[in-house]
């Protein structure tokens, strides 16, 4: 295991270096200036596009606006927002949790662009479906030249799709709040088999079943958690400003970390995309199976995920982790039973309690939808008709996830997120006119 932890440390370690992060970053803010910060200006109108107002039901598409956002927002707020905000915090400190701000900012405008293009570029699969992804808008929209970038998008994402950070950390939580005194690897791997089953149920539905099940769950269970977080802050309300301080503050200093400041910079971007997901493609298979014929409304639909996801939940999670200050403390807890452990200090079990559930509704909706991801990587490269065998590997890696250490599963992840941001920008930056003539023309027709 120590052998296979230092195999992936390498990975993400050359994946995520200051390249990708100026990539990323850099490209985000090429957006915002190229378009006139034309996103952050109709965000009215994204809400009001996502409460359904412009719906069309005969349009092509498989799901409603809102249904596109919740399917996305499912891959997205889950254990990203929980349990990757304590893994920043613990790498690089308050200061981490201010870049990971800096990502969403930036998202935003990514977001607009990439799901744009991903209903614009719609492709047919080999079994005459319509499907929408990065792999189809550089097939669709770019010479033949760029397609080992279409293969590269969807070789990664086979990996990065995977659901062992979601059965990790649901296990881990899991394992310490209910068996704590039980045999670690076999409570675990019975845990991993448990949570196999529920996904298998599911994912055998197909996405309509994701949507409704993500439509009806994601955002009770945001609430409540939202509801818990604001609770905490409220009894140290006296304390926020500090903390809000620390962040700041730590966000540019070069001791923050081991690595100085670039290592907090890097911690924070690479954590902040691992939330929001703005720039690595997956978010736009999502909202390309949207019912719309109107690229540019769902576009400004997707924007509104990185403010959702990162700005609003994410901030909340690190506050209270903030407050409880125990990720500074030795044998510091890592991942999800940091945060539960902040949870505990001041609601005790039931606190605990609280976060278990709602992490193990998170967690299965992220899963479902980083099924529907995987599975048309895997159509792309091999045909959709040969997809249904994706669905059992899928499962088995459930299994996998709940059996390995976070440190493998998230490098594993995020290194292969680092790899899927690569096609997916570049693409988008070579495509961005399209889209700028695209909304000019929209907003033109549809003026409010």
């Amino acid at each position: 295991m120590e052998q296979l932890q230092q195999l992936t440390e390498t990975f993400v370690n050359a994946v995520w270096g200051t390249p990708l992060v100026l990539l990323l970053m850099g490209g985000g803010l090429f957006f915002a200036l190229y378009s006139r910060f034309l996103p952050y200006r109709h965000f009215g109108h994204g809400l009001g596009i996502m409460l359904g107002r412009h719906d069309t039901p005969d349009e092509p598409g498989e799901l409603s606006h809102a249904q596109a956002l919740a399917a996305a927002l499912s891959g997205t707020m889950g254990l990203g927002n929980i349990s990757g905000v304590a893994l920043a915090i613990v790498a690089g400190g308050p200061g981490a949790v201010f870049w990971m701000w800096i990502s969403a900012i930036f998202g935003i405008a990514t977001k607009f662009f990439t799901c744009t293009l991903g209903v614009m570029y719609r492709g047919k699969d080999s079994a005459g479906q319509l499907q929408g992804g990065p792999m189809y808008i550089i097939r669709e929209a770019l010479p033949r030249s760029f397609y080992p970038l279409a293969v590269m998008f969807s070789v990664a994402g086979l990996v990065g799709t995977l659901p062992i950070f979601q059965a990790n950390q649901l296990t881990a939580l899991m394992r310490e709040s209910l068996f704590a005194d039980s045999d670690p690897l076999l409570t675990s791997f019975l845990i991993g088999c448990g949570m196999a089953v529920l996904v298998a149920i599911v994912i055998f539905g197909g996405l309509p079943r994701v949507a409704k099940v993500a439509v009806a769950l994601l955002p009770v269970m945001v609430v409540t958690y939202l509801g818990m977080t604001l609770y905490l802050l409220a009894l140290h309300a006296t304390e926020v400003p500090a903390l809000l301080g620390s962040i700041f503050s730590n966000a540019f200093n070069p001791q923050a970390v081991g690595g100085g400041l670039l290592g907090v910079i890097l911690i924070g971007i690479s954590r902040g995309v691992f939330s929001n997901e703005a720039g690595v493609g997956t978010e736009v298979m999502a909202h390309g199976a949207a019912r719309t014929s109107e690229p540019i409304r769902e576009g400004l639909v997707a924007m509104i995920g990185p403010v959702a996801d990162t700005l609003i939940v994410c901030t909340c999670t690190a506050l209270v982790i903030l407050l409880a200050g125990t990720w500074q403390e030795p044998g510091i807890l890592s991942g999800i039973t940091l945060t539960a452990n902040a949870f505990r200090q001041d609601m005790g079990m039931v606190g605990v309690g609280l976060l278990t559930f709602i992490t193990l509704i998170l967690a299965s909706t992220t899963m479902f939808t980083m099924w529907y991801y995987g599975a048309k990587c895997f159509g792309f490269l091999f045909g959709a008709q040969l997809q249904r065998h994706y669905r059992w590997f899928f499962v088995l890696a459930v299994v996998f996830g709940a059996s390995v250490s976070i440190e493998v599963v998230f490098n594993l992840v995020s290194g292969s997120y680092g790899l899927m941001a690569i096609p997916t920008m570049i693409s988008t930056i070579i495509l961005a006119p399209r889209v700028k003539a695209a909304a000019k023309e929209y907003f033109r027709r549809h003026p409010y």
